[in-house]
């Protein structure tokens, strides 16, 4: 990713002290960019929960890199039972993304394939590199998997720009690279295809306006902000060609949950016949959930709602109530879009279906 046209993931070890990981503390943006420093468990718990870093591939490297640092102070009689102590931890900060428990099973894992306290701790270093490394690589090549997507809708238009709707970030900041939804966007940029994305704010973090549109700029990508409500009305004009939104979970038949508002955007575009793709690594899958309704949705602060935050006329960053005191606010994270509005997952080996077959057909390994 570009920041300033300088290439940025979004979490790395520290070259000059490894036992510290640097990422980009995502509260600041867009007004500041800033690189914080986790040193310790407690650090990556906190950076998970109070959103420092989020999306589902950020999330899972996080968590591969938090349980690095809690590794490295573990009391080496009880390593092994700490991990797991600390993998539950880790685990409690945010329920709903699937990367998040994928990347601590696989860390305990690769832990107990090796013995003694330095050769675990390696161990569990190279893993939390691999994990971060794989989930770059696998936005990139869904990329290319999307990018044909938007190749074919291009000819249909005669090389006209082709509008993309997406909801909340499911850019290069939710992952470690390229971002899911956004990486077919800049695979097409790349080959020289038009492209031009409708931004939703994505209430009540604002994730769209604060993070998506950002981004985009900064990759020179025209991009319009538009209201949560406006996307219903953009179709119903013929001004959106498609779709494209992330996940945090999808189940192995093909539900998907998402940022709170995609069910809706997933409506509006059945009703008006424009494709709606979900792009996803294959990490974010959950191959033991067969039914939406059965993923934990995520509950938040209701300030979240009640309140927001920005820059003032002076250039301050400041906070402010919209609401009158005393007012009760229900703040879910996500929701759920049935497998039957999906037209089709982007994922790393190509693109899909959302149904149980084909998944499986695409995963033949997952079966169970």
């Amino acid at each position: 990713m570009q920041i300033n046209n300088q290439h940025y993931r979004t979490i790395w070890l520290d070259q000059d002290s490894p036992k510290e990981v640097c990422i980009i503390d995502q509260r600041q943006l867009p007004h500041k960019f800033v690189i914080e420093k986790l040193v310790n468990l407690d650090d990556a718990i906190t950076a998970i929960k109070d959103m420092h870093v989020r999306g589902a591939g950020l999330i899972g490297a996080t968590a591969g890199y938090g349980m690095y640092l809690a590794a490295l102070n573990l009391v080496p009689e009880n390593f092994d039972q700490e991990l797991e102590e600390a993998g539950e931890l880790l685990n409690r900060s945010r329920p709903t993304a699937k990367n998040l428990k994928w990347a601590v099973d696989r860390i305990i894992s690769v832990s107990a394939e090796v013995t003694g306290v330095e050769n675990k701790i390696e161990r569990i270093k190279e893993e939390a590199a691999a994990i971060a490394d794989e989930d770059a690589e696998f936005c990139r090549r869904l990329g290319q998997h999307g990018l044909a997507i938007i190749k074919e809708l291009s000819e249909k238009k005669n090389g006209a720009p082709v509008n993309i709707l997406t909801h909340c970030n499911a850019g290069w900041l939710a992952f470690v690279d390229y971002g899911s939804a956004t990486a077919p966007i800049y695979a097409a940029r790349d080959a020289g295809i038009a492209v031009h994305v409708w931004v939703d704010e994505t209430r009540p973090w604002n994730q769209g306006a604060k993070l998506t549109a950002w981004e985009l700029q900064q990759e020179n990508i025209p991009n319009t902000l538009i209201t949560d409500n406006a996307g219903g009305h953009l179709m119903q004009r013929g001004d959106v060609d498609m779709v494209i939104v992330g996940t945090d979970r999808t189940t192995y038949t093909g539900d998907v949950a998402n940022k709170i508002g995609t069910y809706l955007k997933a409506l509006a575009a059945k009703d008006n016949n424009i494709p709606f793709y979900v792009a996803l690594p294959s990490s974010t899958f959950d191959w033991q959930t067969a039914k939406g309704s059965d993923i934990p949705i995520e509950e938040r602060d209701g300030t979240e709602i009640t309140m927001v935050s920005g820059l003032d006329r002076d250039g301050s960053q400041t906070t402010v109530t919209l609401t009158a005191p005393g007012t009760h606010a229900l703040n879910y994270s996500f929701d759920v879009t049935p497998a039957r509005l999906v037209t089709g997952l982007i994922t790393e080996r190509g693109v899909t279906p959302a149904n149980e077959q084909s998944i499986a057909e695409l995963f033949p390994e997952k079966r169970t």
